[in-house]
This record gives structure tokens, C-alpha cells and sequence, in this order.
């Protein structure tokens, strides 16, 4: 009896030791193996609700993206692109873009301009100076926090998610594991890369507000009609110039011709007084 107690013992301590050797080689194996994609876990509205507690912790400011528009009329064109340059050195802004033209009733220049955010309001307010109403006058301001988040949790989730491929690549073995491991580091790069430049762009748009501002000059109506008919008398003594021109040039081109016209009216003359003698 005694004997048979100890066989059952032996026999269970050996099937012990079989077993945690086993696990053990599941837990070196599965040290290499690729790691599945994060679960998706919550739905997405929970995890952007999750980004917002966290941010409320972390007091990320709010990330607000402004842009305006302004047209107005004006006595004087010079005048006007002063006091805007005044504001753009003011501001700290700057113009970067700048035309301007004439219509057949206005002269009229636009500007595009980029102000810190910060300057926004202050930058409206000195242009405004002066000017006694705005034909047009559109003030926006988008609010992209909610992206802002979304975009930087998802960005760390990525550099997470690399540095532990790059912790199995260096336990890996297998170059076919090498090799699996090294393709997933790569596209997990370029995904950052792309959130980086979202990011980055949002950011820009968020910290400079673009303005445009379109002001002009009505040319007084007598005017307008002096300079189109003096246009159009200089226009019509050009082609009476060009049109001479033109039947000189094809006089000389047939010269020939006018020869031979000559001669000939020539003979015919002297013809014709033999003609009358007789």
C-alpha cells in the first residue's frame, strides 16, 4: 500500500513538471510572435468621449481656427494700403498676396493677409479705422479641438504601437519573422508621418488667421466716358495709320504689274494721237 502512495505521488509530480515546461515554451514562443492589431475595444463615440476626459485633465486650450473677409469702398486707394500696412507691422502680420486692377467703373486692389491669432481682433479693428461701412464683412472662427485630440491620441497610440514591434524585433530570430515585423514597423512610420502632417497642418491654421481685403475707387462717371473716347479716337487714328501702311506696302510688293500698267497706257496714248494726226 505504503508503495503504491508513492508511485501516485511520483507520477503526479512528473506530469507537473511536464506541464510548466510547456508553458514555458508557449511564453518563449509567443515573445516573438507579431502582436495583433489594438482591439477596437469601445465603440468609436467612447473612445473620442475617453479623449476628451483625458484632455480635460491635461487642459489642452481650445484650438480655434479664425477667418475674415472684408470689402469696402474708399476715396483713396494710397491712403487705405497705408493704414493696412500700419496694421500688418502692428500685428506682426504679413500680406501674401497683393493685386490690383481697373474695371470700367472702379480701380481696385485685394490683399491677402496672415495675422497671429492672437491679432486677429486687434488687426480688424485697426483696418476699420476710417472706413464708414463694409459692403462686405464675414468673421468665422471654427472650433477644431475635438480633431486636435483625436488626432494626437491617435498619433500616441501609433509610437506606443511601434516601440513594442520594435521590442519584439529585437528578441526575434527567424528571418521570416525579422521580416514580417520590420514591414509592420514601416507602414506604422508612414502612418505617423501622416498624422505628424495633419497635425502640423492643423496646428499652422490654428496659430495664423487668414484675412482678405478687397478695397476700390468708383472712377467718377464723366471720367470714365472722357477715357474710353479718347481710347477709342487713338485707336481708330492707329488703324488708319496701320491701314495705309498695309496699301503701301502692297503697292511696292506688285511693282511689276505697275510697270507694265504704265508702258502699256503708254503705247495706247501715243496710239491714239497717230490716230487723230490722220
Amino acid at each position: 500500500m505504503r508503495q503504491l502512495f508513492f508511485l501516485l505521488v511520483l507520477v503526479l509530480i512528473l506530469s507537473g513538471c511536464s506541464k510548466s515546461e510547456a508553458e514555458s515554451n508557449d511564453v518563449a514562443v509567443s515573445a516573438v510572435m507579431v502582436p495583433p492589431p489594438p482591439p477596437a475595444g469601445a465603440s468609436e463615440s467612447n473612445r473620442k468621449d475617453q479623449d476628451l476626459n483625458e484632455s480635460s485633465k491635461t487642459k489642452i486650450p481650445q484650438k480655434i481656427i479664425k477667418q475674415g473677409s472684408l470689402r469696402f469702398e474708399t476715396d483713396n486707394l494710397e491712403n487705405s494700403f497705408s493704414q493696412i500696412q500700419k496694421a500688418v507691422a502692428n500685428n506682426r502680420a504679413r500680406i501674401i498676396n497683393d493685386s490690383e486692377g481697373k474695371d470700367f467703373a472702379t480701380l481696385f486692389r485685394n490683399l491677402t493677409i496672415k495675422v497671429p491669432s492672437q491679432n486677429f481682433d486687434r488687426f480688424i479693428n485697426d483696418v476699420s479705422k476710417g472706413v464708414s461701412y463694409f459692403e462686405v464683412k464675414n468673421i468665422s472662427a471654427q472650433d477644431v479641438t475635438e480633431e486636435y485630440i483625436d488626432l494626437t491620441s491617435r498619433l500616441k497610440t501609433k509610437k506606443k504601437l511601434e516601440e513594442r514591434y520594435l521590442e519584439i524585433l529585437k528578441k526575434a530570430n527567424k528571418v521570416s519573422e525579422i521580416l514580417e515585423i520590420e514591414e509592420q514597423i514601416s507602414t506604422i512610420r508612414e502612418e505617423i508621418e501622416a498624422k505628424e502632417g495633419q497635425l502640423k497642418y492643423l496646428e499652422s491654421r490654428v496659430s495664423e488667421s487668414t484675412i482678405t481685403i478687397e478695397f476700390y475707387k468708383t472712377i467718377p462717371e464723366k471720367e470714365g466716358v472722357k477715357i474710353s473716347y479718347g481710347s477709342k479716337l487713338w485707336s481708330a487714328i492707329e488703324s488708319g495709320f496701320y491701314t495705309l501702311s498695309d496699301l503701301l506696302l502692297s503697292l511696292l510688293s506688285a511693282w511689276p504689274f505697275v510697270i507694265l500698267f504704265v508702258v502699256f497706257a503708254y503705247f495706247i496714248r501715243k496710239r491714239l494721237k497717230r490716230r487723230k494726226k490722220e
